[in-house]
């Protein structure tokens, strides 16, 4: 079925990060839009986060693109170059293989919505710069998963 409400589509909340790296991002919560329309090709999710919360560790991607744009509330964008302000109407793109780590945080007192379309490449791996923590090709599989930098498991 091509059309839907956002209140059909599969939620989902809090964070796969392990401890503690999942402490910011743990009151965040999303609607699988593209998942509901059976799309396989790209993702498109609405994500909300309350006061506070940040939409993931400062991170990049090896090979998936990502698109960003603001609906509601005012975010923080932290990338390599330093902190800027989004507000409704705002956008960001991040290309795949480009090693410029971004996150979004909620520093308001009012929850904040973005819709997040990214691709689903299934050899997709990232790092996160801030952290001892790297993610492993295979997620769409069921496969992938954190690691510390030197390939340990978490």
């Amino acid at each position: 079925m091509p059309r839907i409400t956002v209140g059909d589509a599969p939620q989902s909340s809090g964070s796969r990060y392990p401890a503690p790296f999942n402490k910011p991002c743990i009151n965040r919560s999303w609607r699988r839009l593209g998942d509901a329309v059976g799309l396989t090709q790209f993702g498109v999710n609405l994500v909300k986060l309350p006061p506070g919360t940040w939409s993931s560790q400062r991170h990049w991607h090896s090979h998936e693109d990502e698109f960003v744009y603001v609906l509601a509330g005012e975010l923080v964008l932290l990338t390599d170059a330093g902190e800027e302000t989004l507000r409704p109407g705002d956008c960001a793109g991040f290309k795949g293989g480009v090693r410029d780590g971004h996150c979004l945080q909620n520093r308001t007192e009012r929850d904040a919505e973005f819709l997040v379309v990214g691709s689903r490449h299934p050899a997709d791996s990232g790092e996160y710069p801030d952290l001892d923590l790297v993610f492993t090709a295979g997620r769409y599989e069921g496969k992938g998963g954190f690691c510390h930098k030197d390939g340990t498991p978490y």
